[in-house]
């Protein structure tokens, strides 16, 4: 039985792609599709389950439900960089927002790892098979092998 934590990706929160994610030789660039969701922000502290873990969230931060009914978390500040409201919905209200065409970092994991969040609390646990996502904004993520290439295309 191995007794080994398994590796451990932290986000930074500084603008940029990690260093770490960018010199995996196994790292593709990735685009994100563009789907309709819904989206609430939350008033109040919180935490959302993930497929990956409980993640926090803070009041004004929203709770997107994914095309699989898969919930996450996308702070307030990063939020609008990442998703637009579709008519009738207007910015900075509950609805329907399509997520934006941005270019990712992606890397698909051999063994189980795990994810510290910017905020220094939420930490995501990913198989064998689960891609380890780098936002190029500081945040990490994780995606299954399930539902990435339904959220992402991977491009030269």
């Amino acid at each position: 039985m191995n007794s080994e934590a398994p590796p451990l990706y932290r986000s930074s929160s500084q603008r940029a792609y990690s260093t770490r994610v960018g010199a995996d030789p196994r790292r593709v660039h990735a685009r994100k599709l563009e789907h309709v969701i819904e989206v609430k922000f939350t008033p109040i502290e919180c935490t959302v389950q993930t497929p990956e873990g409980v993640v926090h969230a803070k009041p004004g931060d929203a709770i997107l439900t994914g095309i699989g009914g898969e919930h996450w978390r996308v702070s307030r500040e990063r939020f609008n960089e990442k998703y637009r409201a579709v008519p009738p919905t207007r910015p900075g209200e509950p609805g329907r927002y399509v997520s934006l065409p941005n270019r990712i970092l992606a890397v698909l994991m051999t063994e189980a790892f795990e994810v510290m969040l910017a905020d220094g609390v939420s930490r995501l646990h990913g198989r064998p098979g689960d891609w380890l996502v780098d936002y190029g904004d500081g945040s990490l993520g994780i995606v299954s092998r399930s539902v990435f290439p339904t959220t992402y295309e991977i491009i030269p």
